[in-house]
């Protein structure tokens, strides 16, 4: 299996930076930075990897997707800047705001239970012969990395970088550039007490899947994953130093402390990285990534297909 380099990291800030809105680290707040991903294209970090592997693309007019809303919505943003139809599975807990902000897109959304997900995204690329995009393949991996490669060179001196954990994607794609250019940093995941398959397969050395059923309690509704991508697996089995959880009422805390510090409105996903930070799980000085700001509020407006 061939994993994602510093170089493939390099190379996707060439390809997409133009493309990107920047995300400087704001700080520092009791010794914590954030990486305000939540004000990027889309509302989250998402946009980068979806930028990445659309663009490589080669004689495909069709991109296929299955997320629990920001993915399928960067995909939906990369295909529509690339002219190509786009067709989404969403789960039926999916945030309604999530759904239209997908629909708004111009992609066709195909919603299913969250055990559907899975099986209807293998269904409709065997009808359609769409090329899928999953949330933790190559490119969307090296496209992910450039938020590491951005906290490295704005904060040579960070001793942790804080990455919320899905499938994995965002965590070995930072874990692949920090420790590229700043071996001595730390690198640690942070992920849902509730949802927490990822420490336990960091733990026990074996990728561990848990059930939809039990994942799906937590309010962090992007990090309800019941298992890490495979290739990110490896990356994080190699790069990654610890993964940490945090309960549901932290989560909720970090949100209001980063609405009241730093004025920045965090969906639940991305408030966890802050939330080990606030809990004692990690000391600094720490640069905890705010992956996404997906929240439902009148004075949010929604992103448009841009050409910038």
């Amino acid at each position: 299996m061939t994993l994602v380099t510093g170089a493939d990291v390099a190379e996707a800030a060439a390809l997409i930076g133009p493309s990107l809105l920047p995300t400087k680290l704001a700080g520092p707040v009791r010794s914590l930075w954030i990486k305000p991903e939540n004000r990027q294209r889309t509302g989250s970090f998402k946009v980068r990897g979806a930028l990445n592997a659309v663009a490589r693309l080669s004689g495909r007019q069709h991109v296929l997707a299955q997320s629990s809303g920001n993915h399928g919505r960067a995909i939906a943003y990369a295909a529509a800047r690339h002219g190509l139809r786009a067709t989404v599975v969403l789960p039926d807990t999916a945030p309604a705001h999530k759904v239209d902000a997908v629909r708004a897109l111009g992609a066709e959304v195909v919603i299913v239970p969250p055990a559907r997900r899975e099986p209807a995204t293998a269904e409709l690329l065997a009808s359609t012969g769409a090329a899928l995009v999953g949330s933790a393949d190559f490119a969307v991996i090296a496209g992910h990395g450039t938020v590491g490669a951005e906290i490295v060179r704005d904060l040579p001196s960070a001793g942790t970088v804080l990455v919320p954990v899905c499938n994995g994607g965002l965590l070995a794609g930072v874990a692949v550039a920090v420790k590229a250019l700043s071996p001595g940093t730390r690198v640690v995941g942070v992920e849902p007490a509730l949802a927490a398959d990822a420490a336990e397969s960091l733990r026990t050395g074996r990728l561990v899947r848990w059930p939809v059923a039990r994942t799906y309690r937590t309010i962090a509704d992007g990090l309800r994953a019941p298992v890490l991508g495979e290739l990110a697996w490896q990356h994080i089995r190699a790069l990654v130093d610890d993964i940490v959880t945090v309960g549901e009422d932290d989560i909720v805390a970090a949100q209001a402390f980063l609405l009241e510090s730093f004025g920045v409105l965090a969906e639940p996903s991305g408030a966890v990285a802050t939330a080990a930070h606030l809990t004692g799980r990690v000391a600094g000085p720490v640069v905890a990534i705010v992956s996404g700001g997906n929240v439902a509020a009148p004075s949010r407006e929604r992103v448009s297909v841009e050409h910038g």
